[in-house]
C-alpha cells in the first residue's frame, strides 16, 4: 500500500475523529465494555477535539492518507504531557498514534512514527513520552521497536471504567 504523510490541517478534523473512532474500537472490541468504548470515542474523538488540537500552536498532527483517493489510514498527535510523572518544557507527549489495522504490518507505523519524533526534534524536544493500555501487547511490542522505555504507570479513564496504563518513553 503507497501511503503520503502530511501535517495534519484544519480541514482533517473529521477524518482524524472518523480514524480515532475506528481504530479505538477495532482495537479494544471484546476487550472493554461496550459503554466505555463508545462513551470514551464520543469524548475523546470528537471532531470539535482534533479541531481544537489544530487550531493551536502546542499540538502538532500529522496524518496517513492512502496515495490514490486520499482516504485517512491513520494519525499521530504530539501535545503538552499529561502524564503522572516529573517531566519538563524539553518534554512532548505522543497522545496518539493510530493506523487502522488492516494497514498494519507495513512499515507505516514506523514511518509515523519516524515523522513525528523527527517533527518532535526539529520542535527543540528531547524526550517523547507516551501512554499505553497495558494489556496491549502489540502496540507495546512496537513502541520497544521503536527504543521506547518504561518510565512509569498511570491510571486511565474509558467512559466510567478506569484501566492501568504503562508510560513510556524516548530520548530525542
Amino acid at each position: 500500500m503507497s501511503a503520503v504523510i502530511r501535517r495534519a490541517e484544519a480541514a482533517d478534523a473529521e477524518a482524524l475523529a472518523l480514524v480515532g473512532r475506528a481504530t479505538f474500537l477495532e482495537t479494544y472490541a471484546g476487550q472493554l465494555a461496550a459503554a466505555d468504548i463508545l462513551a470514551h470515542c464520543a469524548r475523546q474523538h470528537a471532531p470539535e477535539l482534533y479541531a481544537g488540537w489544530l487550531a493551536g500552536a502546542d499540538h502538532r498532527l500529522w496524518i496517513v492518507e492512502a496515495a490514490e483517493g486520499g482516504a485517512p489510514l491513520g494519525y499521530v498527535a504530539l501535545g503538552p504531557p499529561d502524564l503522572p510523572l516529573p517531566t519538563t518544557d524539553q518534554d512532548v507527549e505522543i497522545k496518539r498514534i493510530y493506523l487502522l489495522h488492516r494497514f498494519q504490518g507495513q512499515g507505516l507505523g514506523a514511518r509515523l512514527m519516524r515523522t513525528c519524533l523527527h517533527g518532535a526534534r526539529e520542535a527543540g524536544f528531547g524526550r517523547a513520552l507516551l501512554g499505553v493500555f497495558r494489556r496491549n501487547e502489540a502496540a507495546i511490542g512496537f513502541y520497544r521497536r521503536q527504543g521506547f522505555t518504561l518510565a512509569g504507570e498511570r491510571k486511565f479513564q474509558v467512559g466510567a471504567s478506569v484501566y492501568d496504563d504503562l508510560v513510556l518513553a524516548r530520548l530525542l
